[in-house]
């Protein structure tokens, strides 16, 4: 891959930006209880690469609810709205990372699959929402990350190509979907998605395991 190209980045929130895949894991838990069905890990796994409607539907399904799509994930989004707003703390380096990119004048974005309300809440409480040139989110482009929709809408607004655009994610179906479009792409390790990090390794452009190595990815290219 050629990252002499690079003219701009694209970053995922959830599990790149932010250390917040543990609250999702137990928001599903929380809200599947509350419902009387049983909790495993392997539908958080399962749920996060799907859309907030898909999922929601999921559960609606599995645990036999007479709830509306739109009920079920605004109460989802609810739960976890007071960790978005107060605790859930910013992945190392996102500050010097955001700086360095500045320096360079290089226009990075957001493209997350998360509520609006809840992104704009975590990077506003850490004073970093007005560094990104915009933010796209699932309520933005529905499609879900299953398709390149979201990156191909940043790209064009951000005008550039899919080569010249990195994408920095962690989640597999993500950098699946990345790589499959054109652009070059560089895996971010979370905890989170641990289960498929060699199978992550084998797909991505580069991977990384902290941000500021993203640093030497631009200086070296």
């Amino acid at each position: 891959m050629n990252y002499k190209l690079i003219k701009s980045v694209i970053f995922d929130l959830d599990g790149t930006l932010i250390d917040s895949m543990k609250v999702w894991g137990d928001a599903d838990r929380q809200f599947i209880e509350k419902y009387g069905g049983i909790y495993n890990p392997e539908i958080s796994q399962k749920l996060k690469s799907m859309t907030i409607e898909q999922s929601s539907g999921f559960l609606i399904s599995i645990l036999n609810l007479k709830k509306s799509i739109s009920e079920v994930s605004d109460e989802i989004a609810d739960i976890v709205a007071y960790q978005y707003e107060n605790t859930i703390p910013l992945k190392p380096d996102v500050i010097s990372i955001t700086d360095f990119l500045k320096e360079h004048h290089i226009p990075f974005c957001i493209a997350t699959a998360t509520f609006r309300k809840l992104a704009e809440a975590v990077l506003k409480k850490y004073d970093i929402y007005e560094r990104f040139e915009f933010i796209l989110t699932g309520e933005d482009v529905p499609e879900g990350k299953k398709s390149p929709a979201i990156y191909l809408k940043c790209a064009e607004i951000m005008g550039v190509l899919p080569s010249e655009t990195l994408i920095v994610e962690d989640s597999l179906h993500c950098i699946e979907t990345s790589v499959s479009a054109g652009f070059p792409t560089v895996a971010v390790y979370d905890e989170f998605s641990s289960p498929d990090w060699e199978q992550i390794k084998n797909i991505a452009d580069m991977y990384i395991y902290r941000l500021d190595e993203i640093k030497n990815i631009i200086n070296n290219s």
